[in-house]
Order: C-alpha cells, then structure tokens, then sequence
C-alpha cells in the first residue's frame, strides 16, 4: 500500500487528510511526476473488451453519428422502428437517449436504407419527455404490419451548425502544478484503464491514467483495489475524452460551443460536478440561437436528468422572458409535467395577462389528457394568480363552459373570490389575512397595452423645461404615456404620468441634469400624483430588450432610482446578440407592499 507523510498521520492513498483536494493532489503526485520509469502505455485502440448490449438500447445506423435508421435491442437482437406514428416526440426521446440536445426532424419511409431483423416497434406514441424509447407506448415487442421500406429515422442537434466556436476558458487549478498535465500526456506511471465504449458498441477507447487522481473524485468510486473502469459515451463525444482527462489533473479545459454538451456529457457521467456547471453556463450562448424552443426545452430536460441548476435555471430564465412566443409555440404542448411546474410560480414570466396565461395552461392540461392526473392539474393551477386576473375578466370566468373549470370548481371558485376581495377591498383590509410568503399579489411581467410602452420613437411627446447638470434650464421633448396607479379595481381609473428616455451618449445625459456611467441607459420617471400612493404602492418597473426587427427577448433590466443602465456583453446573462440595435420596452410593474 502506497503511503506518504505529510502534515498528518501516514495514511493510505484511498484516504483524504482535512485539506483542500487541490492540495491532496500534489501531496500525492509529487512522487509521481520525478518518476523516471515509464510504464507500458496502451494504444488508444488496442483493447476492446467484449461487452454486452443492454435491453432497450438504440442506435443510428447511417453516414453519420448523429442522423439514421434508429435501431432498437431487444431480447438478444438489433431491430428496427416502423414509421407508424413516428414524430417528432419520438424523435426528440431517440435522440436525447443518444446524448444529443435534440432533435432536427424526422425521417420516415427507410430513408437510410432497410434494415434487417425483427421489426421491433409499431404505432409509437411518446410524450417527448420519456428517458428512453421503450418508455413510450407501442403496439407490442414485435407487434407489426409493416416491412423494412417503412424503417424510421431521426436527424439529432449537434450544435455544430453554430457558427461562433468561440473559446471559453475554465480554470479551477488554483495553483496546480502544470507538470500535471505532462504527467497525463506522458502516461508515465500510469497504473488505472479507463474504457470508453460507444453506446451502440461500434467504437471504443482506452486511457492509462493514474488511481490516484482519480481517487479525488468520489463519484466514481475508485477504491485501491480497482484497476479499470468502463463508461458509456456516445461516439460524438469520443473526440473530447482526452481533453476531458486531462481536465482531471489540471482543472483547466478550454470548452467551445461545440464541445459544451460533450465536455458536460462527460462531467456528469464522472461526477465532476464543478465542470457541470461551468460548462451549463457556456450552454447559455446556444440558448438564444434557437426560435422554436426546441433546443431550450431539450436542454432544460437535459439538466433536469444530470441534476444541473444552473443549466435549469439559465433555460427557464430565457423561457420566462420570451413566454409570450413560447406559448404561441408548437412546442408549448409537449413541456413535461415538472418543466411546467418549475416555469409557473416564476415572476419573471414575459406575458400580455394573468388571464392569458391561464388560458394557455388549460389549453395545455387539455391536450396533454390523462398523462397528467386531477391532482397535477390543480397543483398547477394553484400556481395561476387569480388576484391579478383583470376584475371584468375574473366575471366573465363564472360563465365559463371550461371543462377544468367544472372538474376543478371549488379551486376556481376559491382564486374567483380572493380576486373579487383583492380588486374590491383596500389592501391594508386583506393583508392581514394572506400568507406574507405568497407571490399571489405580486405581479409577473404584463405588457397589456396599459403597462407598457413598446415603441418610444412612436410615443406622445410633452415640451419639457427642466435644469441641465449646469444649471440652466433647457427645454426638451420627452415621451409620455400613462397607466393605471394598480391593476386593482378601487385605483384603474387613478392613472400615474411616466416619462420615457434613452439616453446614448453624455451630452443627451447631461442635457437632461444627469450623470451616466455606461450608455446606453435607460430612465423611466413617474410625474403627478404618484406620492400619494408612496405608502401604499411601490413600482418595481422593468426595461425589456429585444433586437431590433426581432421579438425573442435576450435581457431584461431592473429599473433602480427610476435608471435602468444596459450591462456590457460579458456581464450579461444571455449573449448580446445585437449591441447596436436595441429595441426597448418600458413595463410598469406596481405591488402592494
């Protein structure tokens, strides 16, 4: 047994004194790295162990790694798939089992030529969210009237057609010896195998590396008796698993939009969960490339599946903002039961009304059927906020031939009566009576036409006089518009005065009396009698951007003492992908507080 001392008692190589694993590693490898003995080193392909295929694998058979005839193991065989019933569902679950984002489209009618064997599969009928093919309904294992000229196939997401392969540089090393990464190149002492073999079986890989690094990663388990390790990894990720080793000595990598999933791939399967969410967060440069949202609800379940908040987070972030599209959407009704049940309670979801999006949940509960129970139903209907429903909408609801509403009356019933209360009532009388943790009363993002300004170059303008940073008074032109105090009962008919401004460069600032430290920014400032609602109401206003000639929105900014400064590209969440071209919509948003 391998022993070194150090500042604690000697220990065995499979133990971890109380220090930082960074410092573990060179404990532990300095002997290492001045060894002179090279070990024999394996050929990256010259060993291939037999494996055996497992129940309910699929692979695509075809020109290239990720398009084919999707071929299915069953009961000792390969088979293939009629075109039966064969969508985009089914594609999207044949593709994310492979380990790719999605998928392009569909393939039917033995468009990658005919297969042979068993003809497993027949009248598919997948949701989009299941984990694997054999998930989804069928006639039956075997089950078919159809011949191998009807073989189904798929066309997967590689993100190799996006066209920015910029470089994006991950240093976790804090202070680790470079000599790390010779070490991996070198093999030199290398006592441990790993095998990568591809999930159809047609490829596989082999790496020497060093226990001892791998020991600092627990998730993989690897004990002092352990000699070798297999992985599954999809073929197109063969390429970045040398890459990806290497990372496990240096904890540097470089990661481009290309290899994001692969690198991502990887750290899940090794349990790197640092990497994971470095590299999610390179996933959000593809987030906004795709305006059918098929990529995003693809990634969003692929994070779900490897445990990735921040991957979630990122794609929900972007979904709630560009909510408006995403229900108008095809790929609205396929959003898994759980995706649906994380995007709801969020306040900063993008949406004309409370009203709309009701309307759009019920269309969607409608269509998913009975995949979805009578409790998930009402568990996302208590995510709707009645209270913020228009008043002359909420009356309209009773009259409703909604068959959600006759299934779900009381839960109706009970959001028609807080929302009568909360328009009718002053809010000091209700306070009292609601849950200080709930958002109900809180409102999203609404861009009805009476919160928003979504076009200041076609705003009223009013002749303003005002003081510049000097002193002197200057007249201006500023653009106008007005909204109710609160989207209650007791003050629609009360209106607050905004002005709107875009400032681009200084002088327009300091033609206005003030000073800004980046341009272009933002200034939304209410006139008139909105003192008098001070202790009641407070406005937690927001400035939406879009590109110009574009509706997907990539940022939106808090407003803070009435100024809304756009962040530079590097500080934003999502890319800018238009720095010159903004299109700006001022949203009003009051709360009660």
């Amino acid at each position: 047994m391998f022993c070194i001392s150090f500042s604690c008692d000697c220990v065995p190589v499979s133990a971890v004194c109380n220090i930082s694993s960074e410092r573990t590693i060179m404990y532990l490898l300095w002997p290492l790295l001045f060894l002179h003995v090279s070990a024999q080193r394996h050929t990256l392909f010259g060993y291939r162990p037999k494996q055996t295929a497992r129940e309910g694998r699929v692979r695509l058979v075809g020109d290239r790694p990720s398009s084919g005839r999707v071929e299915i193991y069953h009961d000792g065989q390969w088979g293939t798939i009629c075109d039966d019933g064969w969508d985009l569902a089914e594609a999207q679950v044949v593709c994310r089992q492979l380990g790719f984002p999605g998928a392009i489209s569909v393939t039917p009618g033995g468009q990658y030529g005919e297969g042979s064997g068993p003809i497993w599969l027949d009248d598919m009928n997948c949701k989009g969210s299941e984990s694997s093919l054999s998930e989804c309904s069928f006639k039956g294992w075997g089950v078919t009237d159809c011949s191998h000229k009807e073989d189904a196939g798929v066309i997967c997401q590689t993100g190799t057609n996006i066209t920015n392969n910029r470089q994006f540089s991950v240093d976790n090393s804090l202070g680790l010896s470079a000599d790390l990464g010779l070490l991996f190149d070198s093999g030199d002492g290398c006592d441990f195998r790993i095998n990568v073999q591809d999930l159809s079986e047609e490829a596989e890989l082999g790496f020497c590396v060093h226990s001892m690094i791998l020991m600092i990663y627990p998730g993989l388990q690897i004990t002092n008796k352990s000699r070798n390790l297999t992985v599954d990894v999809s073929q197109t990720c063969h390429p970045h698993v040398p890459t990806f080793l290497r990372y496990l000595y240096t904890r540097q990598i470089d990661v481009s939009i290309t290899s994001a999933q692969c690198l991502h791939q990887l750290a899940f399967i090794f349990g790197v969960k640092n990497l994971m969410e470095d590299v999610g967060r390179v996933f959000t440069s593809l987030i906004p490339e795709d305006n059918t949202f098929r990529t995003q609800v693809s990634m969003y379940e692929y994070g779900v599946r490897t445990g990735d908040l921040v991957l979630q987070e990122n794609v929900l972030q972007y979904l709630s903002w560009n909510c408006e599209f995403l229900i108008s959407s095809p790929l609205w009704s396929t959003i898994s039961f759980h995706m649906m049940d994380a995007l709801l309670p969020r306040s900063d979801l993008i949406v004309k009304d409370e009203a709309l999006l009701l309307e759009a949940l019920e269309r969607w509960i409608q269509e998913k059927g009975d995949d979805i129970s009578s409790e998930q139903q009402a568990s996302l209907l208590n995510h709707i906020r009645f209270l913020l429903i228009p008043v002359d909408k909420l009356y309209e609801m009773q009259f409703s031939s909604s068959v959600l509403y006759k299934s779900h009356e009381k839960l109706y019933l009970t959001g028609l009566l807080r929302g009568f209360q909360f328009n009718a009532l002053p809010f000091s009388k209700i306070r009292s009576k609601m849950d200080n943790t709930s958002y109900d009363y809180l409102p999203r993002i609404y861009t009805a036409d009476e919160w928003t300004l979504n076009d200041i170059a076609r705003a009223k303008t009013n002749y303003i006089q005002q003081h510049n940073r000097y002193g002197q008074y200057v007249g201006i032109q500023v653009p106008t518009f007005s909204t109710p105090a609160h989207p209650s009962a007791l003050y629609k008919t009360q209106t607050v005065q905004w002005q709107a401004q875009v400032f681009r460069n200084a002088q327009e600032c300091s033609n206005n009396g003030i000073s800004c430290n980046s341009f272009p920014v933002a200034r939304l400032l209410a006139s008139g009698n909105q003192n008098s609602y001070a202790r009641t109401i407070r406005y937690s206003n927001r400035l939406i951007l879009t590109c110009k000639n574009q509706n997907n929105v990539f940022h939106v900014q808090d407003f803070k003492n009435n100024m809304a400064e756009i962040p530079k590209n590097s500080s934003m969440g999502l890319p800018n992908p238009c720095p010159d071209a903004y299109s700006f919509r001022f949203v009003v948003r009051p709360e009660y507080i």
